[in-house]
């Protein structure tokens, strides 16, 4: 027994000493393998792409160092292209396992022979380990190349290494990646090369910079010309083929990547995604782009023009021009997003929530008569008031004193509650410290256009508000559910009275029209005329359009009617022409509603008090008799008035009960005086002492 375990630890030690040193090799090379993993994450850094709704190219971005970077995949990739990317760079890379040892040993013999480094040994795959972790070209650096490829090849398949590798591969400045040289220096997809370009795309990684056709024409033909002779010798191009494509002419200059909807494609650019399908058509959006620009081109006091157009159905957004042009004065500026004054456009909703409540019907009479709202005073916006009217010519007209009648009676706040919860971001003036006056009917508070659009989808919806959808998922699945602004009946109500406003000038009435779509819209015009707005919704559509300075200057005379509605109908004629089968019905006003005021009283107010004496900038003398003094008077107001003078509460005189005031110097004084309802009137006097 002794002399057996003598003969196994004489014989057996040596080898299990090795094969334990080996395994702790492997768990070591396991271990570092583990710990220091290939950074194979840099091939998801890509240039964000947006799509339209079919497919097709809106806009591309670089990435965030600057690169045009587009995933590569090889079914969309010629596959004689990878054939010969295969045969000239790596001919055994489908048999190897990240290294090359013939085409290894093959170098180092002729670095020996020729004592200097006279050809590479470089696999696919070690050339993707480089992409992943630029590097001198040292000896230390090509044997971390040699790891990092085997670790590359125990994570992916091959066809995941060409495709990282056609992702990264550089093709001179700022381009990299097959599908970006492609694109750029042939305007076509990598599944259409030509023989020539195959071979220029195949040349260009060896020296990007130096074969650069757009700067380098030489270079990069006589490197063409090279990969040409090697396919012709390795069979996998005929020497007539070769030849052909020796003689093609090379790219000058780069092709310009398309650009359409740039502001909401830059939007959805930013979340992240490398690829996204969006909802803009883009014929609509190319057509939209062109009536918005040349609407502005007509404009000479340097405003702009932006438009949405809404499916009301699904809310998608079909088309979004955020200004007239990136080159137009605040071109770079996503108008639809900006917050600006609405104008009217909000009276619908107002005469909407009045319907609904039963305060008044499309028929009820209400005044439009002079009135003051605790010190507000609104007028019409030609000065003119039309005494009694019915609300539904009151809406169609764009009269002011109705709307803010009704919203006195419903409620500024309520209004801004609804329309906040539909999701309208409504803004309020900053003096108003949340709270929201009857101004509001005026457009006292901020919207933008993509707001107003929401809400005009909400009345064609039958009072139903969602938000808009911009991306292709959110319109096939909506993931709010919608909120009701109102009912069905008074959003019908609301659409029949603005089809049936009076026709633009210059355009015949829709009910005169064959082919006219009939039009639910208003116009607004916000205060100093900044902003100028017309929005309305037809045959499944909607669509909002803003004119305007992006500095938010004024500009005299430019008027929601004039200056925005003819684009509006302008884009839905275009619609139409895309769309002819949508339908154009707009319900019309019937005969029998529900229970509603007759006649909308304006509801008895008292009157603020009136000081009738000592009146506004009077100059008193003060008497020298101590025990006189002025009797202070007032009318009106609800009575029971308290007397102020210059902040101090004024003395009442026992028998009469007036207030009396006895000066104690010259100067100048403020009268308050405060009725029992808290409604006050103020002046100021002079006070004078007689000699």
């Amino acid at each position: 027994m002794k002399t057996a375990r003598r003969l196994f630890r004489s014989h057996f030690a040596p080898v299990m000493r090795i094969a334990a040193a080996a395994l702790a090799l492997l768990g070591a090379v396991a271990a570092a393998d583990l710990l220091f993993p290939p950074p194979l994450h840099k091939g998801e850094a890509l240039s964000p792409l947006v799509l339209d709704r079919e497919g097709r190219w809106l806009q591309a971005f670089t990435t965030a160092d600057g690169r045009w970077r587009f995933r590569a995949d090889l079914d969309a990739v010629d596959p004689s292209f990878v054939e010969r990317l295969i045969a000239v760079e790596d001919k055994r890379f489908h048999a190897h396992w990240g290294v090359d040892p013939i085409a290894l040993a093959r170098a180092s013999g002729e670095a020996l022979r020729a004592g200097r480094i006279a050809s590479g040994a470089s696999t696919i795959t070690m050339q993707t380990a480089r992409l992943l972790e630029p590097r001198p070209r040292t000896v230390g650096a090509k044997l971390v190349e040699v790891i990092r490829a085997l670790q590359i090849e125990r994570r992916l398949t091959k066809r995941e290494i060409l495709e990282l590798y056609l992702t990264l591969a550089p093709y001179g400045g700022n381009i990299e990646g097959v599908r970006a040289a492609s694109l750029l220096y042939f305007g076509k997809e990598p599944a259409h090369l030509t023989d020539a370009e195959q071979a220029l795309l195949i040349a260009l990684p060896q020296a990007p910079e130096a074969r650069r056709p757009d700067r380098r024409p030489d270079s990069a033909r006589a490197a063409r010309a090279a990969i040409l002779e090697k396919l012709a010798a390795q069979g996998l191009l005929s020497p007539a083929r070769a030849e052909e494509a020796r003689l093609a002419s090379l790219p000058e200059t780069r092709r310009p990547f398309p650009r359409a909807a740039w502001h909401a494609a830059a939007a959805l650019a930013k979340e992240g995604a490398p690829v996204v399908r969006s909802t803009i058509d883009l014929v609509l959006q190319r057509e939209a782009e062109a009536l918005v620009a040349a609407w502005a081109a007509g404009l000479d006091d340097g405003a702009t023009a932006a438009a949405l157009i809404v499916e009301t159905e699904t809310r998608a957004v079909r088309a979004a021009v955020g200004s007239s042009g990136l080159d137009a004065p605040g071109g770079w500026i996503d108008l639809t997003a900006a917050v600006r004054s609405p104008g009217s456009t909000l009276k619908p909703f107002i005469y909407a929530l009045a319907f609904d409540d039963g305060l008044i019907g499309p028929h009820t009479v209400i005044e439009d008569m002079p009135q003051s709202f605790d010190g507000y005073a609104p007028e019409n916006f030609d000065r003119r008031f039309h005494g009694e009217v019915r609300a539904g010519e009151a809406l169609k007209h764009s009269l002011n004193l109705p709307a803010v009648r009704l919203l006195d009676r419903l409620g500024a706040n309520r209004l801004a509650a609804v329309l906040r919860a539909a999701g309208a971001a409504l803004a309020a003036p900053e003096s108003a410290e949340g709270d929201f006056g009857l101004a509001l009917a005026l457009g006292g508070a901020g919207v933008t256009m993509r707001d107003l659009a929401a809400l005009y989808a909400g009345l064609a919806d039958e009072g139903r508000a969602r938000p808009l959808a911009w991306k292709a998922e959110e319109a096939e699945a909506p993931a709010a559910p919608a909120y009701r602004l109102f009912s069905a009946q008074s959003a019908a109500r609301v659409s029949a009275v603005l089809a049936d406003a009076p026709a633009l000038e210059g355009r015949a009435p829709a009910a005169l029209t064959v082919r006219a779509p009939k039009i639910a819209m208003k116009t607004g015009t916000s205060y100093g005329y900044r902003d100028a707005w017309a929005a309305g919704h037809a045959g499944g559509y909607t669509v909002v359009v803003w004119v305007g300075r992006a500095d938010g200057a004024p500009r005299p005379g430019a008027t929601g009617r004039k200056a925005a509605a003819p684009l509006l109908a302008a884009l839905f004629d275009m619609i139409w022409r895309a769309d002819p089968a949508a339908a154009r019905a707009v319900p019309e006003i019937g005969e029998s509603e529900s229970p509603a005021l007759a006649r909308l009283a304006a509801p008895r107010r008292e009157r603020a008090p009136e000081i009738v004496f000592p009146r506004d900038g009077a100059e008193l003398f003060a008497a020298t008799d101590e025990a006189r003094g002025f009797s202070l008077a007032a009318r009106g107001g609800a009575g029971g008035y308290r007397w102020y003078v210059s902040g101090e509460p004024a003395a009442t005189e026992p028998t009469s009960g007036r207030a009396l005031w006895r000066p104690r110097a010259a100067g100048f004084y403020e009268i308050v005086v405060v009725d029992g309802a808290g409604r006050s009137a103020r002046a100021k006097v002079r006070v004078l002492t007689e000699g």
